[in-house]
């Protein structure tokens, strides 16, 4: 899912299928103080996991297995694992694990591909500076840095469909305002925007949900959402694309 709103240059973009994201750490090696740590940000974030099937042009083309949790001292951690059907039925492994603080703001996101050849990065928040290493089968390391001035940035994976479920606990669900986030696509190796907006509520599988409308300049999709306190990730339509991406839901015992 390409075409997102850029904001800044960067070096010629890596066409790869899956993607990267950046990650914050403090300073290493601080040194130890008499002074009182600050309490963690109040966590926005809620547990998740599931899994969900990509369909293009209603056939299924993978699904993707996910969990989004905490993993203790104001942390959280979001893993998700895809597997995607190519041309004459290959097949693509794609993981994706970040490392954030409870109010979303990413510290650290690792990545890795199987195919067409074998990949990995690691992006690392430093200061507001992401730093990203690519290694790809074949080719020396390759780094880049992205200067986004803030640590309230959104990676969005074009294979780790749950950051778009990350997204949606992150939109402001009490005044439901439209909200601009910086973004990280690392397909497109270049920081960007998106603008998420309210759409109203609609009927999915008979139920009433609650639709965020995300879109930058030559991308639109829309996020169909729970409507309760947690607005859980249902589905995300992508109409250019043809495609949907459905959460699937645990069989009735």
């Amino acid at each position: 899912m390409n075409g997102w709103k850029r904001t800044g240059s960067g070096a010629a973009a890596l066409v790869l299928l899956c993607a990267a994201y950046a990650g914050a750490r403090g300073p290493a090696g601080a040194q130890k103080s008499n002074e009182k740590k600050p309490e963690p940000a109040a966590a926005l974030l809620t547990a998740d996991q599931g899994t969900f099937q990509i369909l293009v042009n209603g056939q299924p083309a993978g699904s993707e297995v996910f969990e989004i949790r905490p993993s203790g001292g104001g942390e959280w951690s979001a893993r998700g694992t895809a597997e995607l059907s190519g041309e004459g039925g290959a097949k693509n492994r794609v993981t994706g694990n970040m490392q954030l603080t409870g109010d979303g703001a990413p510290r650290k996101y690792e990545w890795s591909t199987s195919a067409p050849r074998s990949a990995a990065a690691t992006v690392v928040f430093e200061n507001g500076t992401a730093k990203m290493e690519l290694r790809m089968e074949g080719a020396r390391p390759y780094s880049q840095d992205f200067d986004f001035k803030t640590p309230a940035v959104v990676i969005l994976d074009n294979n780790m469909y749950h950051h778009y479920a990350l997204l949606a606990q992150l939109f402001d669900w009490e005044h439901k305002e439209t909200k601009t986030f910086t973004v990280l696509i690392p397909q497109e190796m270049t920081p960007g925007t998106v603008d998420v907006e309210y759409g109203g509520q609609q009927v999915l599988n008979g139920e009433k949900v609650d639709v965020l409308r995300v879109h930058s300049a030559d991308l639109a999709l829309e996020l169909d959402c729970e409507s309760t306190p947690q607005h859980r990730l249902l589905k995300i339509s992508v109409p250019s694309a043809k495609a949907e991406i459905v959460r699937q839901q645990p069989a009735k015992k």
